[in-house]
């Protein structure tokens, strides 16, 4: 068995919002770089690159991560949606105007990281309460806007997605 060094190129195919992608890698390379600088998928924001500050935010195969702390390897075979994925997830514009009635954001930097983990949140939870939103949330990072309305309008999404849920039941 050889051992793989962290600058050998490596083949990586993963599924990105819907569609497959082939591309190379170096073993080092983490999903963020893979996503930016490789696919030019800028929704992706870098930010603490340490997995502190959520800008980088995807979802992996259903499941918020930072993809700043996954290695490029890891990907391999998974389903990565980002901020530009997520119209095809049905809480997605539940959210986004939830988030948009409170005025939670100013700058929107920040904005997929929450959207994200929200969604992820949302999806997998439709009966989330609010401490799982405060939860979710906790690894995303606002510098701009007081995180009231951030707040507001992460219980806003969730309770509507709660009532849409038992609906249909």
């Amino acid at each position: 068995m050889s051992t793989i060094l962290a600058t050998d190129v490596i083949p990586l195919r993963f599924r990105l919002n819907g569609e497959d992608v082939e591309t190379t890698v170096t073993a080092e390379t983490s999903l963020t770089r893979v996503l930016r600088d490789t696919l030019f998928k800028t929704e992706t924001k870098i930010g603490c690159e340490a997995g502190r500050c959520g800008a980088c935010m995807v979802l992996m195969n259903g499941r918020p991560a930072n993809s700043c702390l996954v290695m490029a390897w890891q990907a391999e075979d998974a389903e990565i949606v980002t901020g530009a994925g997520l119209d095809a997830l049905p809480v997605t514009e539940i959210v986004r105007e939830a988030l948009a009635e409170e005025s939670a954001f100013q700058c929107g930097y920040c904005a997929p990281g929450f959207v994200i983990s929200l969604v992820g949140l949302l999806s997998e939870n439709p009966q989330a309460t609010r401490e799982d939103v405060l939860t979710a949330l906790e690894g995303n990072i606002c510098r701009c806007t007081g995180y009231h309305s951030i707040l507001r309008g992460a219980m806003l999404a969730a309770a509507r997605v709660a009532e849409r849920a038992s609906e249909t039941q």
